[in-house]
């Protein structure tokens, strides 16, 4: 089976990595697109995923993302028309799904944030399937067209499939945190150019200033952009590391006392690992960090001097489920064709 997998934001490069193994241990032919944005192109780099590469992020204004949209859909369609591709897979790239609806192959979608509407709109009208976890209420997507049987869930959160068979790397925390005495803390930049988050995080820059003010605290920052690190550079506090270029923030976070970030995925992860996480999302919260903030593993935060600077325990809970089974639930439109089981919904494989 030929399977094309569209990759347009760094955590996706995260989502798809033991997809891609398992397809091709499977015996399976995988082509990976993907989209220059943020560290996504350094993260292919860092995995061993080869790709190629189309276009770019549009931006902050909507003239400039149709712009880049236009122009990214002309040049995938021109490489996919030659191609024999069975199956189309993305996380979010409508691109993808527009593509395949116009050329007949059979795709899926999946997402974990419910309110980038725009997004949405062309993305799941457009898909054979839409594969989303089960904390997102299905009312919430009936706006995008998408009901059963066309709509799938799956238990838990997508990170504890991707960091099922992940260990952290001591070395790479290493070269951050020189010493465990301090409380290390892992925080990500807003996504300010992301349409769902549109006014500004003032959050963000106050809770820096915060922890930097603090003895025995050591922040890493993860920004999205080069704007962003420059930014963050630009305060020049001591206390504060910014990295050069991509790193392997798992690690660095299965470390952390806690982790802060005004986005989703990084603190998903932390979840997932069972540390600390706090959020300074300021937009519309999704199903997903609904329910996280209701089992005490997500909190908000809206002043920077309510975050708790302590060490944490080791060994915190984590969940591993088996991205197989996700998998299975990404490949069913054509499983489904061929008689293949599908639509099992996904169990843990441990804490």
């Amino acid at each position: 089976m030929r399977v094309w997998i569209d990759i347009t934001a760094s955590a996706h490069v995260l989502v798809f990595r033991p997809l891609i193994v398992i397809l091709r241990e499977r015996g399976d032919k995988v082509s990976v697109t993907a989209r220059e944005y943020a560290q996504t192109v350094e993260l292919l780099e860092l995995h061993g995923i080869d790709a190629e590469i189309f276009g770019h992020h549009g931006g902050r204004s909507r003239f400039g993302k149709l712009r880049a949209m236009s122009s990214r859909l002309q040049a995938l369609r021109r490489w996919a028309r030659r191609q024999a591709i069975d199956v189309a897979l993305a996380h979010g790239s409508h691109e993808l799904t527009l593509t395949a609806r116009s050329l007949g192959i059979p795709s899926s979608t999946t997402f974990d944030y419910e309110f980038a509407r725009l997004q949405h709109q062309l993305g799941c009208r457009s898909a054979t399937r839409v594969i989303v976890p089960d904390a997102i209420p299905p009312a919430r997507l009936e706006r995008y067209g998408v009901r059963a049987p066309k709509l799938l869930q799956y238990p838990g959160l997508k990170e504890e499939y991707y960091l099922a068979d992940f260990e952290p790397d001591l070395e790479v925390t290493g070269r951050f945190a020189t010493d465990p005495a301090q409380v290390f803390v892992v925080a990500r930049t807003p996504p300010d150019v992301a349409l769902y988050h549109r006014r500004s995080n003032t959050l963000f820059p106050q809770l820096l200033n915060h922890l930097g003010s603090q003895q025995g605290v050591c922040t890493v920052v993860l920004p999205r952009t080069e704007a962003q690190r420059d930014e963050v550079r630009a305060l020049e506090i001591p206390s504060i590391v910014v990295p050069d270029r991509a790193v392997d923030a798992q690690s660095l976070i299965a470390m952390a006392d806690l982790v802060i970030s005004a986005g989703g995925t990084m603190n998903r992860e932390a979840a997932a690992l069972g540390v600390p996480a706090y959020t300074t999302y300021k937009g519309r919260l999704g199903g997903v960090d609904e329910a996280l903030i209701r089992e005490g593993r997500l909190r908000p935060l809206t002043d920077p001097g309510a975050v708790e600077l302590v060490k944490r325990e080791p060994n915190g809970a984590r969940v591993r489920r088996d991205p197989a089974q996700l998998l299975d639930l990404l490949l069913s439109p054509v499983s489904a064709a061929n008689g293949l089981r599908t639509g099992q919904a996904p169990g843990p494989l441990g804490t």
